[in-house]
């Protein structure tokens, strides 16, 4: 596992890690000392799926650890179906290597893991980033838009992967960063694990749609330092979820970036990556 530190996300070795009832699969990176930050990804989401200018940016200074949790990517077993669920595997999955605190990074349904993680193991977590993501109990939370129907059902239409529609905003900065992003995941060429299957998205939409129908966390018992950070015009979770967030947790820091949506961290790698890596400070 050590070799693996110094590699780079285009060529960090996929690694593995038993618990009780599966083996889950994870990359390592970056410097072996310090509290690792490690990162909890979107709906559909596998380890391949993460922006390489985040994880290399970060993985300059701070450990990084990805991973795909049960039922996804390189991970076996059925997709949890709760909120609670996949948040009880990724404790597992923390437990396993040995670690007793870390940071957090989650984004989208990520973020609802990390909210029930801080909330329910709070002395596992230091510090956490939230972003483009939301509380239980606010209205669109969970639920399908319009605009993420639409831009789905294009995407299905027209045979194309429908991520530059609903992360990125339609005007031409939008629109390249769109093009920029998808040309980086694709740069890892060799040992990619496998795409979410339609079931496995399917129990992370009911996994999905539970949560928003919960009543409101209680997040003012949440005491860790926080970033929540979005875009101006997140088309999958409307925006003022990260305004809520920012509200609702005591010592949240909040970041808009403009001409942006739902993927807005990747759009502005290059302005989010030193303001994690100050807050991970």
């Amino acid at each position: 596992m050590t070799d693996s530190l110094a590699h780079t996300a285009k060529a960090a070795p996929t690694l593995r890690v038993a618990t009780r009832d599966t083996s889950f699969a994870y990359r390592d990176l970056g410097p072996r000392d310090g509290v690792p930050l490690v990162f909890l990804h979107h709906f559909t989401a596998v380890i391949d799926d993460w922006d390489p200018r985040v994880i290399d940016g970060i993985a300059a200074e701070r450990r990084v650890i990805i991973f795909d949790n049960r039922g996804v990517g390189g991970t076996p077993g059925k997709v949890p179906t709760t909120v609670e669920a996949m948040a009880d595997d990724a404790v597992a999955f923390i437990r396993a290597l040995g670690l007793e605190q870390v940071d957090l990074l989650g984004f989208s349904l990520g973020g609802f893991i990390a909210q029930v993680i801080a909330a329910e193991q709070p002395q596992l977590v230091r510090r956490f980033i939230l972003s483009g993501t939301g509380p239980t109990g606010l209205p669109g939370v969970g639920q399908l838009n319009p605009r993420m129907l639409i831009d789905s059902l294009r995407g299905l239409v027209t045979l194309s992967n429908p991520k530059p529609l609903l992360f990125f905003t339609r005007t031409g900065n939008g629109k390249a960063a769109a093009e920029a992003y998808m040309a980086r995941l694709q740069e890892r060429a060799a040992d990619r694990v496998r795409p979410t299957s339609i079931l496995g998205a399917a129990r992370q939409l009911l996994a999905i749609s539970r949560w928003g129908a919960r009543g409101p966390m209680d997040l003012g018992r949440i005491s860790h330092p926080v970033l929540v950070a979005n875009g101006e015009d997140d088309r999958m979770l409307a925006t003022r979820g990260s305004f809520e967030l920012a509200h609702r947790l005591p010592q949240a820091t909040l970041t808009i970036y403009p001409d942006s949506g739902h993927g807005g961290v990747f759009q502005h790698h290059d302005r989010f990556v030193p303001q994690a890596l100050r807050f991970l400070r």
